[in-house]
C-alpha cells in the first residue's frame, strides 16, 4: 500500500515529505520510485493499450453502474480530467511527468504528453481549447494544446501546485498551491499569474461555480472550505468541516456543493446560498476526489482504501451504488453528454471507465452432448441479460474445422476442440454482455473397434 499525501496514521496530520514529495512517492537515486508493500520499484513509463476491448469486458456493476474498460496508463496516475467537446480524457502520471490523452470513443491510450515535474491536478478548458496540468514538482502549471496534444506554454505559480479548476466562459484558471497556501489565478489568454490569493493551510482541491461566481477551496490541514469571490478574487466565506478535507465539486443544477473528507470517509454537502453543511453522507473508506453528473443526478466519489466508487443521488444524497475498480481509486471525472466517469487507480497505473448503462451476463443454459462424436449435432442454449437482445452463438476461429452452426444446431464435422461463443448486444440502459464461451472436445467415429477419447468442458 502507498502512503497517502498528507495523512498521518492515526492523527490526520499532514506529512511534509521536503522539496514537495508525496509521502512515500519521490525522487530515490535519481529515479522515480513509489512503496508497494515495503518495496521500492521503479516507476517506469507503461504502455499506454486498452487492456480488454469496451463490451468484451468483464464488467462489474451495481444499482445499474458497471467498468465498462480498463485502460493502462502511466505509473501514479493521480490526476484525471474530462473534455465531452473534443471526447478526450487526460491523466496526469505523476510517477513519469507525463499526461496521458484517452480517446473517449475507444477508451485508447492515443498520445502521452511530457509536462513538467510531478503532475498532479489538471483541468480542461474546451473554450480554450487547453488543458492545464499543475506540476507539483516544479512549481509550474503546464498548458498542452488540446489540438496537437503539444505543451505551449509553461507558466510558474505558487510552491506546491496541486488542484486545478477551469472558468472557461471567464477565461480563468485556479491552482491551489499546497505547500503555499495559496491560490493562483491565471488569465487563460495571457497564460499570466494575475493574482495570488491566500486560503486555509496545505490547499488541495479545488471547484469553480461560474453560474454563482465562486470558487470553493479545500483547505486539508484544518479540514475548512474557503469560499472565493470570483469577481473580487477574495475569501468571503470559511466553512468548518472537520480534518482531511481533500477535493470538491460543484453541482450548480442540485444547487450544491460536494467535499470529500478522507478521514472519516464521508461527503459534506454544502448549501452555495447559505454555506451550510445541509447533508454528511457515509460513503467508502479514505475518499479522495469527487465529481458531479449534473444530467444524471449522480456524484461520484472514489474510496482510495475500499478500491471502489460510491455513487451518490443528488436528489435525496444517499449512495445508490458501489462499484468496485481498480487498487487505489483516487482522481474522479465525468462526461455527462456520455454517461461515463473515469477514475484513476494508484496502486495499478489503471484508468476504470465506468458506464451509467447496467451489466448484463450471459448463462449457457444446454449441456454439450455426453459423447460428441463426428457427424453427431447438439442445440445450444443460452440466457442472456435485462436488454432483451437475443442471444447469438457462433463458432471460434480455430474451431471452424471442428464444427459449424446453423442458428441453435452446432453440427460437428471433424474430431477436435469446438468452441462455440455466445454475444448479446446492449441498448441504451445496459452494456454489451461479455462474451461466453462453450468448449467441447468432439471424438472422433468408432472404427476397427474402439472408441476415441472425448471430453466436454464449458466455462463462462
Amino acid at each position: 500500500m502507498r502512503a497517502l499525501w498528507g495523512y498521518h496514521a492515526g492523527a490526520g496530520h499532514h506529512l511534509h515529505a521536503g522539496a514537495g514529495h508525496h509521502a512515500g512517492i519521490g525522487h530515490r537515486g535519481g529515479a522515480w520510485a513509489r512503496w508497494r508493500g515495503g518495496a521500492v520499484v521503479a516507476g517506469v513509463v507503461a504502455a499506454a493499450a486498452l487492456s480488454l476491448a469496451a463490451g468484451a469486458v468483464p464488467a462489474s456493476a451495481a444499482g445499474g453502474y458497471a467498468v465498462a474498460a480498463t485502460v493502462p496508463v502511466g505509473p501514479d496516475p493521480w490526476g484525471v480530467a474530462a473534455d465531452p467537446a473534443a471526447g478526450t480524457v487526460y491523466v496526469a502520471n505523476y510517477g513519469a511527468d507525463t499526461v496521458s490523452v484517452i480517446d473517449a470513443g475507444t477508451n485508447a491510450v492515443i498520445a502521452t504528453v511530457r509536462v513538467g515535474s510531478g503532475p498532479f491536478g489538471l483541468a480542461a478548458d474546451p473554450a480554450a481549447g487547453n488543458v492545464y496540468v499543475a506540476n507539483y514538482g516544479s512549481g509550474t502549471v503546464s498548458v498542452i494544446d488540446a489540438a496537437t496534444n503539444t505543451v505551449t506554454a509553461t507558466i510558474p505559480v505558487g510552491s506546491g501546485p496541486f488542484g486545478v479548476a477551469a472558468d472557461p466562459a471567464a477565461g480563468t484558471v485556479y491552482v491551489t498551491n499546497y505547500d503555499a497556501g495559496t491560490v493562483s489565478v491565471i488569465d487563460a489568454h495571457t497564460n499570466a499569474v494575475t493574482v495570488t490569493i491566500h486560503v486555509g493551510p496545505y490547499p488541495f482541491g479545488l471547484a469553480a461555480d461560474p453560474a454563482a461566481g465562486t470558487v470553493y477551496v479545500t483547505n486539508y490541514a484544518d479540514g475548512t472550505v474557503s469560499v472565493i469571490d470570483a469577481h473580487t478574487n477574495r475569501v468571503t466565506a470559511t466553512i468548518p468541516l472537520g480534518a482531511g478535507s481533500a477535493y470538491v465539486a460543484a453541482d450548480p443544477a442540485a444547487g450544491a456543493v460536494y467535499v470529500t473528507n478522507y478521514i472519516n470517509g464521508t461527503v459534506s454537502v454544502i448549501d452555495p446560498a447559505t454555506n451550510a453543511v445541509t447533508a454528511t453522507i457515509p460513503v467508502g473508506s479514505n475518499p479522495y476526489g469527487v465529481a458531479a453528473d449534473p444530467a444524471a443526478g449522480a456524484v461520484y466519489v472514489a474510496n482510495y482504501g475500499a478500491g471502489t466508487v460510491s455513487v451518490i443521488d443528488a436528489a435525496t444524497n444517499t449512495v445508490t451504488a458501489t462499484v468496485p475498480v481498480g487498487s487505489g481509486p483516487y482522481g474522479m471525472a465525468a462526461d455527462p453528454a456520455a454517461g461515463t466517469a473515469y477514475v484513476t487507480n494508484v496502486n495499478d497505473d489503471t484508468v476504470s471507465v465506468i458506464s451509467t448503462q447496467a451489466a448484463q451476463v450471459i448463462t449457457f443454459t444446454s449441456a454439450p452432448p455426453a459423447s460428441p462424436m463426428v457427424g453427431g449435432t447438439y442445440l445450444v442454449s443460452a440466457t442472456g441479460g435485462g436488454s432483451g437482445n437475443p442471444v447469438t452463438f457462433t463458432i471460434g476461429a480455430s474451431s471452424r474445422r471442428v464444427c459449424s452452426i446453423s442458428g441453435p444446431t452446432v453440427t460437428f464435422n471433424a474430431s477436435g476442440r469446438c468452441v462455440i461463443d455466445a454475444n448479446q448486444a446492449g441498448n441504451a440502459g445496459y452494456l454489451p454482455a461479455p462474451q461466453a464461451r462453450q468448449t467441447v472436445t468432439v471424438g472422433r467415429c468408432r472404427c476397427r473397434g474402439r472408441l476415441r477419447p472425448w471430453s466436454t468442458t464449458a466455462q463462462p
